[in-house]
């Protein structure tokens, strides 16, 4: 079953890709959407298997794939509860956005490259979720890269979504060069890349210090650790404690990357250059979500370090804030939901920062279903509108659209958590992410009260975009031209299909699943499902303290991420519906501020340049003066030259004239008359 998984997906791949135009678009897709619901319907069985049962950790030996040395490495899947969490997420909303993309990209030539590309993005994340070990972790991580690539780029004769493809390439390879020096690092500490023997030997790494303690434990292990020299960095002897903790911050800077958090988080809103599946893909279920589950599956080293935790919970948090301001004002609605991922993001991070990786992971899980309805839903609209994405230029389309319009209003119930606090009425966000406040506020970590903080605001801020981006565009009058509200449709069902099996994720996965992620100490007998179902997984430490206490937070913190929730309904609700000129009126009268956030903080200018403006000099030094002048000039063009010159005077000797040729001889003759007349009187 495994095996089929894992492999399918490529299979598909291969058949769209290599025989696309033999057997038609058609059949390509059919082909590899047909692979794809039969993958998630097994996923969810292998998800059942895990959660209902007392099944061990499996791994499966594929092929052998690296000895060399004392680097032993198999090519193997790894499937415990984590695995079976992320095989779900993956391989469901893949199935569902390979069944809205029949639909969405009917009109496109290239329909069997994009069908294969989908599926080889999917293929890519199942073997990073399923590796056994970092090596194999890190070939999907790089096969995820290349596959964002070829679909943010799949529109190759647009300069922008080739300069987008580029952009996420590029800043992806710089979190990438950190990942692999921490795999480096990790083979260094502990001789091995396989997650078994990581595991088994992090226990009793540090003195006093084991995998499953405190990060307070952790932190006096380090202090007594011992202090011979394990690892080299930068010119520093590190010793061990100091050593997992530089490689854990390797680790991260790869999960940074790749999960868009602040500074290498510029890819991520110009990935909308891409079609919108692509969008909901790499948001909601595989990319951006590979950050999350390495450092989920790496939880016993970075719980043996509280300075790397804490690094994770403080960058978690910034991103969470900065990402929600910034999608104050952005008016691409795919652009509002990107920057709405780059947040939620966040919150995953502080939750695994904090220790609470149950919380976390949950709303990784969550996330994916309302997240690829919004941008699923989105795509809808834009179909709808003859292709325009600015909000600005919408509006009044709730009568036009009106399914699309409920499936959004339940994307955006679920992203901003709406729910009753205190009971289990709610939506998915409203677990998952209240989850994550609540256990930051009781987190031991040193930057748990500046993450909560934080967080509360975003949370206002996620609330108040959210609305604004519903009310602007299925409410008020329309803003469109005639001509593009005469043609407004509502997509067909087979776009429609895939947006109400996401509802209704995005409603009840909270309800239902809220159990087997966070435990429900409330209820006592509960808890025991809880440790079950996260038995294989790994977590460790923090984790156990944090299920406990966060159940029995103050009211005022349970009520703060509801109230906030409220406070940005309202808000919207008065800016957009009930005074729509008061925005324009704020914009002008902070000008400053509204341009600072319109333009991401500048972090695209600031970034220009520092590096690609100087880089560009520098390459064009290079290009004129280096190459051009100095290694051409006197290397291969310089002798050519020579000899071009030589040869050019050589070719001025032979004129075709006969009396030059005459006189050249008779000098001749004349210069030897002249040498012997010479040498005989010597």
């Amino acid at each position: 079953m495994y095996h089929a998984i894992v492999f399918l997906p490529l299979i598909g791949a291969l058949i769209a890709g290599l025989f696309g135009r033999s057997i038609g678009a058609k059949a390509s897709e059919y082909i590899t959407s047909g692979i794809m619901v039969l993958v998630a319907v097994l996923s969810w069985i292998a998800f059942g298997i895990f959660a209902f049962s007392d099944e061990p950790t499996i791994t499966i030996e594929v092929l052998r794939w690296i000895q060399t040395g004392t680097l032993d490495i198999s090519w193997a899947f790894r499937i415990d509860t984590l695995t079976a969490v992320m095989l779900v997420v993956v391989n469901t909303v893949s199935s569902l956005v390979h069944v809205y993309s029949i639909g969405y990209m009917h009109h496109d030539p290239d329909r069997p490259r994009f069908f294969s590309y989908l599926s080889l993005f999917t293929f890519a994340m199942l073997m990073l979720v399923t590796s056994d070990n970092l090596v194999q972790m890190f070939f999907g991580w790089e096969g995820v890269g290349l596959a964002s690539y070829l679909l943010i780029g799949f529109w190759y004769k647009k300069p922008s979504a080739c300069a987008a493809a580029m952009k996420a390439f590029i800043v992806n390879r710089v979190g990438d060069f950190g990942f692999a020096l921490g795999i480096f690092g990790v083979f260094v500490l502990f001789g091995s890349v396989n997650f078994e023997t990581i595991f088994a030997n992090a226990a009793s790494y540090l003195p006093t210090g084991d995998a499953h303690g405190a990060a307070e434990a952790a932190t006096e292990a380090m202090h007594a650790a011992d202090t011979e020299t394990v690892l080299n960095f930068l010119g520093y002897h590190l010793d061990k404690a100091h050593a997992l903790t530089i490689v854990c911050l390797l680790l991260f800077m790869g999960a940074m990357g790749k999960s868009a958090q602040f500074l290498l988080h510029t890819w991520l809103p110009d990935a909308m250059e891409g079609p919108t599946p692509v969008s909901a893909l790499i948001h909601a279920a595989t990319m951006v979500t590979a950050g999350v589950f390495m450092v989920a599956r790496m939880s016993p080293l970075f719980e043996l370090s509280a300075t790397a935790l804490t690094v994770v919970t403080v960058v978690g948090a910034i991103t969470a804030f900065f990402a929600a301001t910034v999608g104050l004002v952005q008016n691409d609605i795919k652009r509002v939901i990107a920057y709405s991922t780059c947040s939620q993001l966040g919150y995953m991070f502080v939750a695994l920062g904090v220790g609470a990786y149950g919380a976390g992971v949950f709303h990784l899980f969550t996330h994916a279903f309302f997240k690829a309805l919004l941008f699923l839903g989105a795509g809808s609209v834009i179909h709808a509108v003859s292709d325009e994405q600015d909000m600005r230029r919408m509006g009044g389309l709730r009568s036009h659209i009106p399914m699309t319009y409920w499936m959004m209003v339940i994307g955006t119930l679920a992203l901003t958590g709406v729910g009753l606090p205190g009971t289990i009425i709610g939506t998915a966000g409203f677990f998952s992410k209240d989850a994550i406040i609540e256990s930051a506020y009781v987190g031991h970590n040193p930057a748990a009260g500046f993450a909560f903080g934080l967080l509360v605001i975003a949370a206002l801020f996620t609330s108040f975009y959210s609305w604004r981006l519903i009310f602007m565009t299925f409410h008020g009058k329309p803003r469109a031209s005639a001509d593009v509200m005469h043609h407004v449709h509502e997509s067909p069902p087979v776009m429609l299909i895939p947006l109400y099996v996401l509802a209704a994720g995005a409603l009840l996965a909270g309800f239902v699943f809220h159990d087997f992620f966070i435990g429900h100490a409330a209820e006592g007998h509960h808890e025991g499902w809880y440790n079950e179902f996260w038995r294989t997984a790994l977590f460790a430490g923090e984790g156990n303290h944090i299920l406990e206490e966060f159940h029995h937070v103050p009211w005022a913190v349970k009520l703060s991420p509801f109230i906030v929730m409220v406070l940005g309904v309202i808000t919207a609700w008065y800016m957009y519906i009930r005074s729509p000129q008061t925005p324009k009126t704020l914009a002008a009268q902070h000008e400053g501020l509204y341009k600072f956030l319109l333009n991401k903080w500048y972090f695209d200018e600031l970034y220009d340049f520092l590096f690609v403006k100087p880089a560009m000099r520098l390459g064009r030094f290079l290009w004129k003066r280096g190459d051009g002048w100095l290694i051409d000039g006197f290397g291969p063009d310089g002798v050519a030259a020579r000899v071009r010159e030589v040869t050019g005077r050589v070719v001025r000797l032979q004129t075709g004239y006969l009396y030059h040729y005459a006189f050249a001889m008779l000098i001749g003759v004349a210069a030897l008359v002249t040498w012997m007349m010479l040498g005989g009187s010597v």
